[in-house]
């Protein structure tokens, strides 16, 4: 069973998403200023596919405390209640995904309070997510540099434009992280509090 922010990101996000490259592909071919629409709305769409991502991450991170929170069964003395009131900002203070971009390194950063190397676990249990990880970073570039104008980037190699192709490459990438990371987190999760989180 898929986490809701899994669920989530098949669904509302999927159309969001799917709106948006269907909207590209209705403007038009021809005609003057159309090559710099079609890039405005190539750009627009990859930035839609990154805070996608992004929304998707901090739902699946605030989804991993509260199953953590809930399985949280102190021994002993002390107060459960006040435990499970405490521990969510431990994991929730100075989250990266709240701020920054949905990278590798930020994912990593949050997903990682748990105990487990996010990327490192998804890479042994699917060679692919290598790849994708990649393709996150690249995504991730070109979301900064169509987001401050800023095209004076070494790893851009002096390109200025994206296509539409690349921002289907990045969403087929952001759909199997998202798939790898539900499925690492949900494993995770279950080996540490005996109950599966979602």
């Amino acid at each position: 069973m898929p986490s809701r922010s899994l669920t989530k990101w098949n669904t509302t996000r999927k159309k969001s998403l799917d709106s948006a490259i269907t909207g590209h592909g209705k403007v038009g071919k021809k005609g003057e200023g159309i090559v710099l629409v079609r890039q405005q709305v190539t750009q627009g769409t990859a930035m839609l596919l990154s805070s996608q991502f992004q929304g998707f991450c901090r739902d699946l991170h605030s989804e991993c405390v509260d199953a953590f929170v809930a399985g949280v069964n102190p021994g002993g003395a002390g107060d459960a209640g006040t435990l499970r009131t405490a521990l969510p900002a431990e994991f929730l203070m100075g989250r990266k995904v709240e701020t920054g971009n949905p990278n590798p390194g930020n994912l990593g950063s949050d997903f990682n309070r748990f105990g487990l190397k996010l990327f490192a676990e998804m890479i042994t249990a699917d060679a692919l997510n290598q790849d994708r990880k990649d393709l996150l970073e690249e995504l991730n570039v070109w979301r900064n540099a169509i987001g401050h104008q800023d095209f004076n980037k070494p790893e851009l190699n002096g390109r200025t434009t994206i296509t539409i192709q690349e921002v289907k490459d990045w969403r087929e990438a952001c759909e199997g992280l998202a798939t790898a990371m539900d499925s690492v987190m949900h494993d995770h999760l279950l080996a540490m509090l005996g109950v599966a989180p979602w």
